[in-house]
């Protein structure tokens, strides 16, 4: 079942497994695409990796986690986010981006922090400044000329970076989010940014492009977001757009979660089952049996993160161990047997 081919709209994945957003903290201070990324990229796919999405990628300079992170606010990263694609499409991948804006938790050199309310992340972090309206419509204008960036480049799918305590996460939790106008307060005005950012966005896409969102299920506080109340906003906005949802959990407020193989697992089942997407989950999944077992439970695709990092070619891995027959790569058939 993990290697069961899956599709949306008209992208179809050859298995269930999926390289999730990892930061590589490698691009270039003006946001370019280096030669890293292009092999760490190529890598996974030559792997098998079913689907493999880029890292957050700034659409905005002070929007980026921090000044090495890659861009989207301008045509000039076209080119090489291009050839990022085009040697994953070659080597029979698929591939997304993730368009992300770091809100109160940007690091990035010489600009300063923006956030739904001005409240600092922690005393290590700077005090952000409150987004007015206009400029909270400035910003969807950026997540929009990121798809249009995302399209030019030739991506297969985008996902809309909402998790973690980056800006979307922040006007969605009521820890980050204490506005008293029509962005904050209750579920329907907390939601509202992910949802014009939605609406704008998908009116650039071409209609076969299906769209990811990834959410922080739990923010691991006694007041802030759960699995439902996620679910009951996603349920608000998914007729504008949404496709799968990727379910992470926490950071956005300092708090660590216990975590354990799956740890994540329970809550994208929530979420499924109260929104009837499909939803893309992990945490600390190592083992293909583990792997086997979440699809098997009803997550339609697994991520894997830290150990695609270890071992690129873990699904050719876990094909073997799971008796699964998988086309491998030409040049690497001496290593199937």
């Amino acid at each position: 079942m993990l290697f069961t081919p899956i599709s949306f709209k008209q992208l179809t994945l050859k298995n269930r497994v999926v390289m999730p957003p990892m930061c590589m903290y490698s691009a270039a201070d003006d946001g370019m695409v280096t030669d890293w990324h292009v092999t760490h990229y190529t890598t996974r796919a030559v792997g098998q990796v079913g689907l493999i999405i880029v890292e957050a990628t700034g659409v905005e300079p002070r929007g980026r986690i921090s000044n090495k992170d890659l861009g989207i606010w301008d045509d000039k990263h076209v080119a090489g986010l291009k050839s990022i694609v085009d040697h994953v499409h070659a080597q029979g991948g698929k591939i997304g981006i993730q368009l992300a804006h770091a809100g109160r938790k940007s690091e990035a050199v010489g600009s300063t922090p923006v956030a739904p309310s001005a409240i600092a992340f922690n005393e290590e972090y700077r005090l952000p400044m409150a987004l007015t309206i206009g400029e909270i419509q400035e910003i969807i204008q950026k997540f929009v000329q990121g798809a249009k960036r995302a399209v030019a480049a030739g991506f297969d799918t985008i996902e809309l970076h909402a998790a973690h305590g980056y800006l979307i996460n922040e006007f969605l939790s009521p820890l980050t989010n204490l506005r008293d106008d029509e962005y904050g307060g209750n579920l329907v005005n907390r939601v509202r940014f992910l949802q014009e950012v939605l609406i704008a966005v998908k009116q650039v896409l071409p209609k076969e492009m299906p769209i990811i969102v990834r959410v922080s299920a739990d923010d691991y506080h006694e007041d802030g977001n759960t699995p439902e109340i996620v679910a009951e906003m996603l349920n608000l906005v998914k007729q504008y757009g949404i496709d799968v949802i990727n379910v992470s959990s926490g950071a956005v407020i300092p708090v660590m979660p216990r975590a354990y193989p799956g740890y994540q697992v329970a809550m994208a089942l929530t979420i499924k089952e109260k929104t009837q997407l499909p939803v893309l989950a992990g945490g600390l999944i190592t083992e293909p049996a583990q792997a086997m077992q979440l699809v098997k439970a009803g997550i339609d695709l697994v991520y894997t993160g830290r150990e695609l990092l270890r071992n690129p070619f873990w699904p050719l891995q876990a094909a073997h161990v799971l008796q699964q027959e998988v086309e491998w790569p030409v040049q690497y058939l001496r290593g199937k047997w």
